[in-house]
Protein backbone atom coordinates (compact mmCIF):
# COMPACT_ATOMS: atom_id res chain seq x y z
CA UNK A 1 0.00 0.00 0.00
CA UNK A 2 1.54 3.39 -0.93
CA UNK A 3 2.23 5.69 1.80
CA UNK A 4 -0.72 8.24 3.16
CA UNK A 5 -2.97 5.49 2.22
CA UNK A 6 -5.56 4.57 4.96
CA UNK A 7 -6.47 0.41 5.49
CA UNK A 8 -9.89 1.86 4.06
CA UNK A 9 -9.04 4.97 1.81
CA UNK A 10 -10.59 5.23 -2.05
CA UNK A 11 -7.92 7.40 -2.61
CA UNK A 12 -4.32 7.98 -2.33
CA UNK A 13 -3.23 10.82 -0.52
CA UNK A 14 0.13 12.84 -1.52
CA UNK A 15 1.30 15.63 -3.62
CA UNK A 16 -0.23 13.68 -6.59
CA UNK A 17 -4.08 13.90 -4.97
CA UNK A 18 -3.13 17.53 -4.44
CA UNK A 19 -2.23 18.29 -7.85
CA UNK A 20 -5.02 16.88 -9.41
CA UNK A 21 -7.16 18.73 -6.79
CA UNK A 22 -6.15 21.74 -7.93
CA UNK A 23 -6.38 21.36 -11.50
CA UNK A 24 -9.74 20.50 -11.49
CA UNK A 25 -10.48 23.44 -9.46
CA UNK A 26 -9.04 25.57 -12.11
CA UNK A 27 -10.81 23.76 -14.87
CA UNK A 28 -13.96 24.41 -12.95
CA UNK A 29 -13.17 27.98 -12.71
CA UNK A 30 -11.91 28.37 -16.08
CA UNK A 31 -14.90 26.65 -17.96
CA UNK A 32 -17.29 29.07 -15.84
CA UNK A 33 -15.55 31.86 -17.10
CA UNK A 34 -15.52 30.74 -20.11
CA UNK A 35 -19.25 29.82 -20.68
CA UNK A 36 -19.77 33.39 -18.40
CA UNK A 37 -21.88 31.77 -15.98
CA UNK A 38 -20.42 34.66 -13.13
CA UNK A 39 -19.30 31.74 -10.72
CA UNK A 40 -15.45 31.56 -11.47
CA UNK A 41 -14.83 33.18 -8.42
CA UNK A 42 -17.37 30.95 -6.43
CA UNK A 43 -15.98 27.63 -8.04
CA UNK A 44 -12.34 28.73 -6.49
CA UNK A 45 -13.90 30.06 -3.39
CA UNK A 46 -15.82 27.04 -2.39
CA UNK A 47 -13.16 24.65 -2.82
CA UNK A 48 -10.88 26.32 -0.75
CA UNK A 49 -13.14 26.89 1.74
CA UNK A 50 -14.02 23.25 1.74
CA UNK A 51 -10.53 22.24 2.12
CA UNK A 52 -10.26 24.29 5.24
CA UNK A 53 -13.58 22.83 6.80
CA UNK A 54 -12.57 19.70 6.07
CA UNK A 55 -9.09 20.26 7.55
CA UNK A 56 -10.40 21.47 10.60
CA UNK A 57 -13.26 18.89 10.95
CA UNK A 58 -10.83 16.36 10.59
CA UNK A 59 -8.63 17.70 13.07
CA UNK A 60 -11.46 18.11 15.79
CA UNK A 61 -13.20 15.55 14.89
CA UNK A 62 -11.87 12.72 17.36
CA UNK A 63 -12.32 15.21 20.06
CA UNK A 64 -16.13 16.40 19.31
CA UNK A 65 -17.02 12.64 18.56
CA UNK A 66 -16.15 11.85 22.31
CA UNK A 67 -18.43 14.58 24.20
CA UNK A 68 -22.29 14.39 23.89
CA UNK A 69 -21.82 18.31 24.43
CA UNK A 70 -19.32 18.91 21.93
CA UNK A 71 -20.92 16.03 19.46
CA UNK A 72 -24.11 18.80 20.39
CA UNK A 73 -22.66 21.80 19.70
CA UNK A 74 -21.31 20.72 16.43
CA UNK A 75 -25.03 19.60 15.39
CA UNK A 76 -26.21 23.22 16.57
CA UNK A 77 -22.96 24.89 14.39
CA UNK A 78 -24.29 22.49 11.82
CA UNK A 79 -27.53 23.52 11.56
CA UNK A 80 -26.81 27.21 11.71
CA UNK A 81 -24.87 27.38 8.99
CA UNK A 82 -27.18 25.42 6.79
CA UNK A 83 -29.76 28.17 7.80
CA UNK A 84 -28.00 30.96 7.10
CA UNK A 85 -26.34 29.61 3.57
CA UNK A 86 -30.14 28.47 2.82
CA UNK A 87 -31.09 32.12 3.57
CA UNK A 88 -29.16 34.02 1.81
CA UNK A 89 -29.62 31.86 -1.24
CA UNK A 90 -33.03 32.42 -0.84
CA UNK A 91 -32.66 36.08 -0.62
CA UNK A 92 -29.52 36.65 -2.58
CA UNK A 93 -28.16 38.85 -0.68
CA UNK A 94 -27.14 38.93 3.47
CA UNK A 95 -30.19 37.80 5.28
CA UNK A 96 -31.70 39.25 8.18
CA UNK A 97 -31.82 37.76 11.32
CA UNK A 98 -35.50 36.66 11.40
CA UNK A 99 -35.14 35.41 8.03
CA UNK A 100 -31.97 32.72 9.35
CA UNK A 101 -33.95 31.73 12.45
CA UNK A 102 -36.62 30.70 10.14
CA UNK A 103 -35.12 29.01 7.23
CA UNK A 104 -32.81 27.15 10.41
CA UNK A 105 -36.00 26.06 11.88
CA UNK A 106 -36.85 24.68 8.54
CA UNK A 107 -33.63 23.06 7.39
CA UNK A 108 -32.57 21.66 10.89
CA UNK A 109 -35.33 20.51 13.22
CA UNK A 110 -36.51 17.84 11.42
CA UNK A 111 -33.73 16.29 10.78
CA UNK A 112 -32.53 16.75 14.84
CA UNK A 113 -35.62 15.41 15.61
CA UNK A 114 -35.21 12.72 13.45
CA UNK A 115 -31.87 11.68 15.11
CA UNK A 116 -33.21 12.20 18.69
CA UNK A 117 -35.96 9.63 18.04
CA UNK A 118 -33.76 7.16 16.19
CA UNK A 119 -31.72 7.41 19.76
CA UNK A 120 -34.94 7.01 21.56
CA UNK A 121 -35.66 3.57 20.16
CA UNK A 122 -32.04 2.10 19.95
CA UNK A 123 -31.53 2.50 16.12
CA UNK A 124 -28.89 5.38 16.26
CA UNK A 125 -26.33 5.00 18.94
CA UNK A 126 -26.23 8.08 21.00
CA UNK A 127 -22.03 8.33 19.83
CA UNK A 128 -20.91 11.59 18.00
CA UNK A 129 -19.55 9.31 15.36
CA UNK A 130 -22.83 8.42 14.60
CA UNK A 131 -25.41 11.09 15.30
CA UNK A 132 -22.65 13.60 13.12
CA UNK A 133 -22.96 12.18 9.84
CA UNK A 134 -27.02 11.13 10.09
CA UNK A 135 -27.93 14.14 11.43
CA UNK A 136 -25.61 16.46 9.12
CA UNK A 137 -26.95 13.82 5.82
CA UNK A 138 -30.24 15.11 6.49
CA UNK A 139 -29.33 19.02 7.55
CA UNK A 140 -26.90 19.63 4.42
CA UNK A 141 -29.90 17.60 1.99
CA UNK A 142 -32.71 20.00 3.33
CA UNK A 143 -30.18 22.94 3.27
CA UNK A 144 -29.85 22.46 -0.36
CA UNK A 145 -33.48 21.93 -1.21
CA UNK A 146 -34.60 24.66 0.85
CA UNK A 147 -32.40 27.48 -1.14
CA UNK A 148 -33.40 26.21 -4.21
CA UNK A 149 -37.08 25.78 -3.51
CA UNK A 150 -36.94 29.61 -2.09
CA UNK A 151 -35.16 30.91 -4.87
CA UNK A 152 -37.25 29.28 -7.35
CA UNK A 153 -40.46 30.32 -5.43
CA UNK A 154 -39.36 33.87 -5.73
CA UNK A 155 -38.35 34.48 -9.14
CA UNK A 156 -41.98 32.89 -9.96
CA UNK A 157 -43.18 35.55 -8.12
CA UNK A 158 -40.90 38.07 -10.08
CA UNK A 159 -41.84 36.62 -13.37
CA UNK A 160 -45.10 36.29 -12.57
CA UNK A 161 -45.97 39.46 -11.02
CA UNK A 162 -48.91 40.58 -13.49
CA UNK A 163 -50.66 37.24 -12.48
CA UNK A 164 -50.12 38.19 -8.50
CA UNK A 165 -51.12 41.71 -9.08
CA UNK A 166 -54.54 40.30 -10.31
CA UNK A 167 -55.02 37.65 -8.10
CA UNK A 168 -54.64 40.53 -5.22
CA UNK A 169 -56.94 42.89 -7.21
CA UNK A 170 -59.96 40.53 -6.94
CA UNK A 171 -59.76 40.67 -3.42
CA UNK A 172 -57.96 36.96 -2.49
CA UNK A 173 -55.50 36.47 0.64
CA UNK A 174 -52.64 37.18 -1.03
CA UNK A 175 -50.19 34.38 0.70
CA UNK A 176 -52.45 31.57 -1.39
CA UNK A 177 -52.50 34.07 -4.33
CA UNK A 178 -48.49 33.81 -4.13
CA UNK A 179 -48.48 29.68 -2.66
CA UNK A 180 -50.77 28.94 -5.85
CA UNK A 181 -48.68 30.96 -8.29
CA UNK A 182 -44.60 29.73 -7.07
CA UNK A 183 -45.51 26.22 -5.62
CA UNK A 184 -44.97 24.14 -8.46
CA UNK A 185 -41.74 26.11 -9.05
CA UNK A 186 -40.36 25.67 -5.61
CA UNK A 187 -41.23 21.77 -6.30
CA UNK A 188 -38.64 21.51 -8.94
CA UNK A 189 -35.85 21.98 -5.91
CA UNK A 190 -36.69 17.79 -4.50
CA UNK A 191 -35.51 16.37 -8.06
CA UNK A 192 -32.29 16.08 -7.06
CA UNK A 193 -33.25 13.95 -4.40
CA UNK A 194 -35.69 12.07 -5.98
CA UNK A 195 -32.84 11.15 -8.50
CA UNK A 196 -30.62 10.29 -6.31
CA UNK A 197 -32.92 7.96 -4.87
CA UNK A 198 -33.90 6.17 -7.76
CA UNK A 199 -30.58 5.39 -9.86
CA UNK A 200 -28.57 4.93 -6.16
CA UNK A 201 -26.63 1.56 -7.37
CA UNK A 202 -26.97 1.85 -10.68
CA UNK A 203 -25.76 5.69 -11.65
CA UNK A 204 -23.64 6.23 -8.26
CA UNK A 205 -22.34 4.08 -5.36
CA UNK A 206 -22.99 6.69 -2.57
CA UNK A 207 -19.13 7.63 -0.77
CA UNK A 208 -20.66 6.53 2.58
CA UNK A 209 -21.71 2.94 1.24
CA UNK A 210 -18.30 2.48 0.22
CA UNK A 211 -16.82 3.69 3.05
CA UNK A 212 -18.45 1.28 5.39
CA UNK A 213 -17.53 -1.54 3.16
CA UNK A 214 -14.09 -0.55 2.94
CA UNK A 215 -13.99 0.10 6.75
CA UNK A 216 -15.37 -3.54 7.42
CA UNK A 217 -19.06 -3.51 7.60
CA UNK A 218 -20.89 -6.12 5.85
CA UNK A 219 -22.57 -4.90 2.33
CA UNK A 220 -25.74 -5.64 4.12
CA UNK A 221 -25.17 -3.02 6.73
CA UNK A 222 -23.56 -0.79 4.36
CA UNK A 223 -26.53 -1.02 2.31
CA UNK A 224 -29.03 -0.25 5.24
CA UNK A 225 -27.64 2.59 6.52
CA UNK A 226 -27.29 4.22 2.74
CA UNK A 227 -30.90 3.29 2.65
CA UNK A 228 -31.76 5.08 5.90
CA UNK A 229 -30.07 7.87 4.30
CA UNK A 230 -32.09 8.29 1.33
CA UNK A 231 -34.95 7.84 2.49
CA UNK A 232 -34.92 10.17 5.27
CA UNK A 233 -33.66 12.74 3.06
CA UNK A 234 -37.24 12.22 1.00
CA UNK A 235 -38.95 12.66 4.27
CA UNK A 236 -36.72 15.89 5.09
CA UNK A 237 -36.46 17.59 1.58
CA UNK A 238 -39.94 17.83 1.24
CA UNK A 239 -41.30 19.48 4.43
CA UNK A 240 -37.88 22.07 3.98
CA UNK A 241 -39.26 22.98 0.17
CA UNK A 242 -43.01 23.30 1.40
CA UNK A 243 -42.08 24.99 4.62
CA UNK A 244 -39.95 27.30 2.73
CA UNK A 245 -42.32 27.92 -0.30
CA UNK A 246 -45.54 28.55 2.17
CA UNK A 247 -42.52 31.37 4.06
CA UNK A 248 -42.08 33.01 0.82
CA UNK A 249 -45.74 33.14 -0.01
CA UNK A 250 -46.25 35.03 3.63
CA UNK A 251 -44.23 37.66 2.61
CA UNK A 252 -41.26 36.36 5.11
CA UNK A 253 -38.78 36.50 2.78
CA UNK A 254 -38.09 40.34 1.37
CA UNK A 255 -37.55 40.27 -1.83
CA UNK A 256 -40.04 43.01 -3.73
CA UNK A 257 -42.20 40.49 -5.17
CA UNK A 258 -45.35 41.44 -5.63
CA UNK A 259 -47.93 41.73 -2.74
CA UNK A 260 -44.64 41.92 -0.01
Amino acid sequence: MNAGTGESGLLTVGPALAAVLVVLALTGAAVSWLGRTGTARAVLGATVRAGVQLAVLGAALSLIVRSAWFTAGFVALMSAAAGWTAARRIVQRRPRAREVALTTAVVAVPSVLLSGALIAVGVLPPQGIAVIPVAGSGIGAAMAAAGLGGRRAQEELRDRRGEVEAGLALGLDPAFVRLEICRTAAAAALTPALDQARTVGLVSIPGAFAGMVLGGASPLAAAAMQLYVLVAILAVTPLAVVAVTALVARGEYRSGAPGH
